[in-house]
C-alpha cells in the first residue's frame, strides 16, 4: 500500500519506525533483528540514561555490511538531550556552552551510527514543563546550524506541550517538521497538538501507544474491529494511527510482533472505525 512512507522535503520517511530506548545490552540484536524484520525507521537518542546510541550504530553497520540495506535506505533518527534528562555519561563537557554541548552530541551521534548525516535530529524536551527558556533556545539555534550545514535534514521536536510547540514554531527559523510526543488515548491522543501538527507542517511521531493506553486495547469496540479485520488489538491501534495521520512507533523485542506491526500497512479501516477508535476515551 502507499501509505508505507511519507516524503518531507525530499527525505523518505517511514510511517513506522523502531524505538531502541530502554534496551541496554539488548539494543544492538534487537536493532538489527527489527531491521531483519523489515524495518526502516530507527529512533535513538545521544543519552545513555535510556538509550544505547553505539549499540544502534553497530547494528546499523552490521545490517548494511550483510548487504541486508543500503544506507540510503534507512531513516536515522537521534536526539539531542540537555542536562536534566542525561545521567552522569554525558556526550558532552556540561560547563561548555550550549551551543558547543550541541555540536559535541551532535559529532558524537554520527560517530555512534557510522554516519556523515542524520536524517531527522530532535531537541529532546525543554528544560522545563511550561514554556521554552533561553537555554532552549540555544540549544534550537545550535541545531538550526547543524540543519544549514547540511549534516541534519530534518529537524523536531519531543516532549512538548501544545503552548511550548506554537512558541517554537513562532519564533524558529528552521521549524521543527516532527514532533514526538507520548500518545494517550485519554488526552484524545493528543489531538490538539495533533491538529496544530495537521495545520503546520509538522508531522505526529506518537510513542507509547501501547504501554499508554492498555485498557483502551482492552475495549469491545477495539474487539470488534479486531475481529473483523482478523487482526489484534495492537495492530488495530497501529493502523488507527497511520490512518489518523501520525507516524507510530514501536520498541517490541518480540520478531513476530515486528512483523505484525509492519503488516498492518495491508488493510486500511473504515473511515467511521478510526473515528470510533478516535472518540473511545476521550
Amino acid at each position: 500500500m502507499p501509505d508505507r512512507t511519507l516524503t518531507i522535503d525530499g527525505v523518505r520517511v517511514p510511517r513506522f519506525l523502531y524505538g531502541t530506548a530502554w534496551k541496554e545490552d539488548q539494543t544492538r540484536p534487537l536493532t538489527e533483528l527489527a531491521l531483519k524484520q523489515g524495518f526502516r525507521g530507527i529512533d535513538t537518542a545521544n543519552q545513555r540514561k535510556h538509550y544505547h546510541e553505539a549499540a544502534v550504530g553497530e547494528a546499523v553497520a552490521a545490517a548494511i555490511a550483510s548487504g541486508r540495506v543500503r544506507r540510503d535506505e534507512l531513516f536515522l533518527q537521534s536526539k539531542f538531550t540537555s542536562r536534566p534528562g542525561q545521567d552522569h555519561r554525558l556526550p558532552y563537557d556540561p560547563s561548555a556552552p550550549i551551543a558547543t554541548q550541541v555540536e559535541h552530541s551532535f559529532a558524537s551521534s554520527l560517530e555512534h551510527l557510522g554516519t556523515d548525516i542524520i536524517d531527522s535530529y530532535v531537541l529532546h524536551g525543554p528544560s522545563r514543563r511550561s514554556g521554552l527558556t533561553p537555554a532552549d533556545w540555544e540549544v534550537w539555534r545550535a541545531m538550526e546550524a547543524i540543519h544549514d550545514g547540511g549534516r541534519a535534514r530534518l529537524l523536531g521536536v519531543s516532549n512538548v506541550s501544545l503552548e511550548q510547540l506554537q512558541l517554537l514554531c513562532d519564533g524558529a527559523r528552521v521549524r521543527p517538521r516532527f514532533l514526538q510526543n507520548r500518545c494517550y488515548a485519554s488526552e484524545a491522543w493528543d489531538r490538539r497538538v495533533r491538529d496544530y501538527c495537521a495545520g503546520n507542517g509538522i508531522t505526529y511521531q506518537c510513542f507509547s501507544l501501547l504501554t499508554a493506553n492498555r485498557q483502551v486495547l482492552a475495549r469491545p469496540e477495539i474487539a470488534r474491529i479486531a475481529k473483523r479485520y482478523n487482526r489484534s488489538a495492537a495492530q488495530i491501534v497501529f493502523r488507527f494511527a497511520v490512518d489518523a495521520g501520525m507516524i507510530a512507533l514501536t520498541g517490541t523485542t518480540n520478531a513476530e510482533h515486528m512483523r505484525q506491526d509492519l503488516s498492518v500497512f495491508d488493510f486500511r479501516m473504515e473511515p467511521d472505525e478510526v473515528a470510533t477508535i478516535e472518540t473511545l476515551a476521550a
